[in-house]
């Protein structure tokens, strides 16, 4: 005998959802579980909406809102250039930063800041790159290019 031959018997793991609204005869029929009157008895009951709080002010609405969230920020991952010191290659683009695991996601910009030191010749093709950074790799012979 196996497992999956078992006839499961007619128990709570195997009886049907609720048919509710379906007539007298099936005990769930009339109101349909909703009771009399009121707001929670109509098809449209403001009760079961997520921030309802039974007409009290809801709780988004009562706190105090503070400062300024732009819906047109840029989120820019930023790479050091310790990171691409440590790294073994020297060419870099954003499906190489990628594939280093020094960035997370090849749509996003991506910006080279100046944390560390560099020794070797790199090619940076990335959307941006600080001052300090960008002085490094021309010292060290690189070559920097905005995408």
């Amino acid at each position: 005998m196996q497992l999956n031959s078992i006839n499961a018997a007619k128990s709570a793991l195997t009886k049907g959802r609720k048919r509710i609204g379906r007539g007298p005869g099936s005990g769930w029929g009339t109101t349909g579980g909703r009771g009399q009157k009121g707001a929670g008895a109509r098809k449209s009951a403001k009760a079961g909406r997520v921030a309802f709080e039974g007409g009290q002010m809801p709780m988004h609405r009562r706190i105090p809102k503070r400062g300024f969230k732009s819906q047109f920020v840029r989120d820019t991952q930023i790479v050091n250039l310790k990171a691409i010191e440590n790294s073994g290659v020297v060419e870099f683009d954003a499906k190489v930063l990628f594939d280093q695991g020094l960035v997370r996601s090849v749509k996003k910009p991506i910006k080279v800041l100046g944390y560390g030191t560099i020794t070797k010749a790199v090619t940076l093709k990335v959307n941006a790159i600080s001052e300090k950074a960008k002085a490094a790799v021309e010292a060290a012979g690189g070559k920097v290019e905005i995408v």
